[in-house]
């Protein structure tokens, strides 16, 4: 059973893949009296994905309004008849970027709705890396947190803000301008709501981790599926391994997407040779998007620290500055390291011969290289 730990007027429950996920999801769906917003890269058409689309007609049907927002290459795959079904209960949904023509299909697999996010009644909020799909239920790591309290106004007013602009994109245009005065915190946050996008909050996410970075004094735990960070980033964890502070990293152990993997193998070499731990999780694959350091600054959400979340997605997370969260999420990843995952030594990396080698750096050019093309070229984007 999920603990709850209160933080400076919030409550927030840490949750451990889809079977923890869903069960506070469709609970909390199923007691909507007044709104709910959902944003999501994937909606998939299985089990998962069944028992959610039912509980959101079930919503609508019952006078909630339900506002539903897919991103157009995750969930491409979502059955038009379920879309039509939603539809035609009352579900109002709309597709960030769905047009994949030929000459955007490269911008568009690159610039997505990466982010994972509910309100729910505007009291309820859940932020995470979980997507809606039957994968989430698997041994696959991933992590979400569900809160109350002042924070989830916040959420709520940037998901709003995003479903405006959306619909203006799509020529449909809403008249409802109280989507833009729900007023935010200002001051010393201890639960903070960070976005990425393409207009004013492009890097909120990075510099918040590397101020934890920097300030960091005894640890810094990080596991995140898909790890490519840029040179200022790997200078901040350098910097800190070598002033004396144990970095550990838990990375990708199988190969999901191979460019980006032996990309990531690039970097071992380096990392290693500054005495940061790398540990790849063996146990099944990696989707978590989440860190800790020094057992009282945590952070979970939907970035990867790649420069396609860094750059180019919107992304979402939510930082927490408190000892027992923060400790029950570094005892959750201390548990997956000891039972899932596989150390990773300097030998490792010199058993690659030299051609080998040569083609993981070659690999890491060409991601870095794609990524900073497509943001450079279409760096005028609004949505």
């Amino acid at each position: 059973m999920s603990s709850v730990y209160q933080v400076a007027g919030h409550s927030l429950t840490l949750l451990r893949n889809g079977a923890e996920y869903f069960p506070h999801l469709l609970d909390a769906v199923g007691a909507a009296q007044r709104s709910i917003y959902l944003e999501t890269y994937i909606f998939s058409a299985d089990a998962s994905g069944l028992r959610l689309k039912e509980a959101l007609q079930s919503a609508a049907a019952r006078k909630v309004d339900v506002r539903l927002m897919l991103d157009g290459f995750g969930s491409s795959d979502f059955p038009p008849e379920w879309l039509e079904t939603m539809r035609g209960a009352g579900v109002k949904v709309l597709w960030f970027r769905p047009e994949l023509t030929r000459t955007r299909m490269f911008r568009q697999r690159l610039r997505r709705l990466h982010r994972k996010l509910v309100v729910v009644d505007e009291h309820t909020a859940f932020v995470g890396g979980i997507n809606i799909s039957d994968e989430a239920l698997t041994p696959r790591l991933d992590y979400a947190v569900e809160v109350q309290g002042p924070v989830v106004e916040e959420i709520l007013r940037a998901m709003r803000k995003l479903w405006q602009l959306v619909s203006w994109a799509s020529l449909r245009h809403s008249s409802d301008h109280a989507l833009f005065r729900i007023p935010g915190r200002s001051g010393p946050q201890q639960v903070m709501f960070l976005i990425r996008d393409n207009l004013r909050h492009r890097r909120d996410i990075e510099h918040a981790y590397l101020h934890a970075i920097k300030h960091a004094q005894h640890e810094i735990v990080i596991a995140n599926a898909y790890f490519l960070p840029g040179l200022r980033f790997r200078r901040y964890l350098l910097r800190a391994a070598r002033r004396g502070v144990r970095v550990v990293l838990l990375l990708q152990g199988k190969i999901e997407y191979r460019l980006q993997h032996y990309a990531t193998l690039a970097m071992y070499d380096e990392l290693l040779g500054a005495g940061i731990e790398i540990h790849e999780y063996t146990h099944s694959f990696l989707h978590a998007k989440v860190a800790v350091v020094d057992g009282s600054w945590a952070t979970i959400g939907s970035s990867n620290i790649d420069p396609f979340s860094l750059w180019l997605a919107r992304e979402a997370n939510l930082v927490v500055q408190d000892r027992a969260f923060a400790g029950a999420l570094r005892a959750s990843l201390e548990h997956e390291i000891q039972h899932g995952a596989q150390r990773m030594t300097a030998l490792d990396w010199h058993r690659h011969g030299l051609w080998e080698r040569g083609v993981l750096r070659v690999s890491y050019a060409l991601v870095r290289l794609l990524a900073g093309l497509s943001g450079y070229l279409h760096k005028r984007d609004d949505i």
